[in-house]
């Protein structure tokens, strides 16, 4: 399964020119929902999020929803409302236990009646596809499946069947939508506290791009400091800090403590993107911590905000690209602006929650 959804992105363009137009056209989508919002105060949560979901829907339903939708609109306030349960607190606490507080009264019931509201809508989605499908023309993710379904129908121990199918749409579809939605929403925040560093970034993007043109993956390598500012948010917001449930694969020891074949762990990803070894100011927003003396991009080991290894983050490459172009061509469009000074905005997480989430804020955007 895991194998097969990046073979498919890339035969539908990931990393390719197909793949950034798509995201391209969707920015120019979102500049025209901000432009109708022009000098009034609004918060972009739901805007940023309507936008990446869409790069998703692209993905797996080959079409994209207009912003007006009520059904992808009900469905993408179900995936946030699920969301802020599975990260709060008592989640975790419903995590240790799952088989007692299933007859317990909890936020964890909403969450499965909206899971079912979610997985009818996708259902829907494939047995759309399933009744259209043209071998010879797969559209997207679920076509490619379907035929890989039909390829192995004879195979009695084929992981690709309807459960699989659902499973992996609802799991990636949700993670694509949270994930850089609430980056992006937290790079809009920082950006406002930090108008010096928004400045240099909209210069780079003048200098680099300009105003006659999209922004494009290719210009990444062209702006380092726009680089650098991308890589310290996702690092500041650290929006992922617990990392996501993982199982040893043999006896292991680690610091002095034997951890036995099958035990579930959480790799702290807070740790490392924390790391006052590695970043001077760890708890403080400084893009320094990515750029060398000369002023180009650093790498450094213990950026890994998508986790490390075999079982790293699946997305994340289109992740990347979704961050940079969406935040480059909004700062290339409009200058953002907020009713308090830089130095009364909070950007430390909303307190007791299981993930980083930015605290609400109000935005106004005015064009360049």
């Amino acid at each position: 399964m895991r194998r097969f959804y990046p073979d498919t992105l890339r035969n539908f363009g990931m990393g390719k020119r197909s793949l950034e137009e798509r995201v391209q056209e969707e920015a120019k989508c979102l500049a025209e929902e901000f432009q109708k919002k022009e000098g009034v105060p609004f918060d972009p949560t739901f805007l940023l999020s309507l936008a990446v979901s869409n790069i998703t829907c692209s993905i797996f339903f080959n079409e994209r929803f207009d912003y007006e939708d009520e059904e992808f609109l009900s469905m993408l306030a179900l995936i946030k409302e699920s969301f802020r349960i599975v990260t709060s607190p008592w989640a975790q606490i419903f995590a240790l236990a799952p088989r007692l507080f299933m007859y317990l009264p909890g936020s964890h019931h909403t969450v499965f009646k909206n899971f079912d509201k979610v997985n009818e809508f996708v259902m829907k989605k494939i047995r759309m596809h399933e009744a259209t499908l043209d071998e010879n023309c797969p559209r997207d993710y679920i076509d490619c499946f379907l035929i890989k379904m039909r390829e192995e129908k004879d195979n009695l121990n084929t992981e690709f069947n309807f459960n699989n199918l659902l499973v992996n749409v609802m799991n990636l579809f949700f993670a694509g939508t949270e994930t850089s939605g609430t980056t992006l929403r937290y790079a809009l925040l920082i950006l406002l506290k930090y108008p010096d560093v928004r400045k240099q970034i909209q210069e780079e993007i003048d200098h680099v791009i300009g105003q006659s043109r999209c922004p494009s993956v290719e210009d990444r390598i062209k702006m380092p400091y726009t680089d650098a500012v991308i890589h310290e948010i996702q690092r500041f917001a650290d929006i992922v800090p617990l990392g996501l449930a993982r199982s040893t694969s043999q006896d292991t020891t680690f610091r002095g403590y034997h951890i036995p074949k099958g035990t579930t762990v959480f790799p702290m990803l807070t740790t490392a993107l924390k790391d006052e070894k590695y970043f001077k100011n760890p708890q403080t927003f400084d893009p320094k911590h990515f750029l060398d003396d000369k002023g180009n991009l650093k790498k450094i080991d213990a950026f890994i905000p998508f986790s490390l290894g075999k079982r790293n983050c699946l997305g994340e490459s289109l992740a990347r690209m979704e961050i940079f172009l969406f935040l480059t061509y909004i700062l290339q469009m409009f200058d953002l602006k907020c009713n308090m000074v830089p130095e009364e905005i909070d950007i430390s997480p909303v307190p007791n929650s299981g993930s980083f989430t930015a605290r609400p804020y109000m935005i106004s955007m005015s064009q360049r």
